[in-house]
């Protein structure tokens, strides 16, 4: 067994054995009962460290020796395995491929699995609940995946986003190890860490909605999903909402949204909010009454730097916000 220090999710350990029995009992308490014999000459030194997310967990496994575990059909969860060391030749279905260092494995969860894990195979492990999947897919499509979503062979770790996504897996783990954990339930940065890491995999790896996902970035359908965030807007634009709140709100990650924004309306959701705001404070400029002064307008839709509000003013109606006023003004007492 390396070093607990250094070894990954070390502050996460769910257990440490030499026994083959207690190891299977307790990997399947977290992931799925499945065969797990020892194949390899050497000693049997297991471990499994599990710190647990909202929709999904990182997880970190070591066997000692080779073994050979099969699950069968995962059913509830997609399972993306990304060897530290070693190799693990993999058949998930029809697909047989190995994983190591520079190609992961992504276990579809409808499909049976049979895989045989090196001696010096160590592994860092991404579950991922399958219907929070579903779900993630279905808003950057903008409609219900018709058929189980499906992973295809092993998934490049070595290409620009499959590295990223490494890099963004490895990264979590290093926060984990200095103490400073980000994937929890009920946070809600572990929330949209949680949706970066699926639309990581879903960018980065092949499956039956690649082609889905590549036409959503073109003219449709995700038009609809910038209606849904405007009306959200609109809805709310006297209350002091973020971009987190309206991207949460429309099922998609803040990327996803501001993506959207740029390709579709040449903006971003919160200049449209802004502008948005602006317009409601011209509106009120314009039918106010006696008394009424710019910065209580400005105020009321959230602009609480009066100089700032002025500029902005400026820029988008032609004139100062006081200008207005005193003309909204002057035509009520000569009428």
């Amino acid at each position: 067994m390396a070093n607990p220090a250094a070894v990954p999710l070390a502050a996460h350990a769910l257990f440490h054995t030499h026994d083959l029995d207690e190891a299977r009992e307790r990997v399947a308490s977290v992931f799925c009962p499945h065969r797990l014999d020892r194949i390899g000459k050497g000693e049997f030194d297991a471990c499994h460290h599990h710190l647990r997310g909202e929709r999904l967990s990182l997880n970190y496994i070591a066997y000692g020796t080779k073994t050979l575990i099969a699950p069968g059909e995962l059913r509830d969860f997609y399972l993306v395995q990304v060897p530290l060391t070693g190799a693990a030749a993999i058949r998930n279905g029809t697909d047989t491929y190995v994983s190591d260092s520079a190609r992961a494995a992504v276990l579809n969860p409808h499909h049976a699995t049979t895989m045989i894990w090196d001696g010096d195979c160590r592994q860092v492990l991404l579950q991922i609940d399958r219907q929070a999947l579903n779900a993630h897919l279905a808003g950057l499509i903008a409609g219900r995946p018709d058929r189980p979503l499906t992973f295809t062979g092993s998934f490049d770790l070595t290409s620009q986003r499959g590295a990223a996504l490494k890099a963004l897996l490895l990264y979590l783990v290093s926060e984990a190890d200095a103490g400073r954990p980000v994937l929890r339930p009920g946070s809600l940065l572990g929330r949209q860490i949680e949706s970066t890491l699926m639309t990581g995999l879903l960018e980065a790896h092949r499956h039956n909605f690649t082609d889905a996902l590549s036409h959503s970035r073109g003219p449709a359908p995700l038009p609809r999903l910038v209606r849904q965030a405007e009306d959200y807007m609109l809805a709310h634009v006297d209350r002091p909402i973020a971009l987190e709140d309206v991207a949460q709100a429309v099922g998609v990650s803040a990327r996803t949204l501001q993506l959207a924004f740029r390709r579709f309306k040449d903006t971003t959701p919160m200049a449209f909010l802004r502008d948005a705001r602006l317009d409601r404070a011209d509106a009120d400029l314009r039918a106010a009454r006696p008394g009424a002064s710019v910065t209580e307008i400005a105020t009321r839709w959230g602009f609480g730097h009066f100089g700032r509000f002025a500029g902005i003013y400026r820029a988008r109606f032609g004139c100062t916000p006081r200008q207005t006023l005193q003309d909204a003004l002057a035509d009520k007492f000569l009428n």
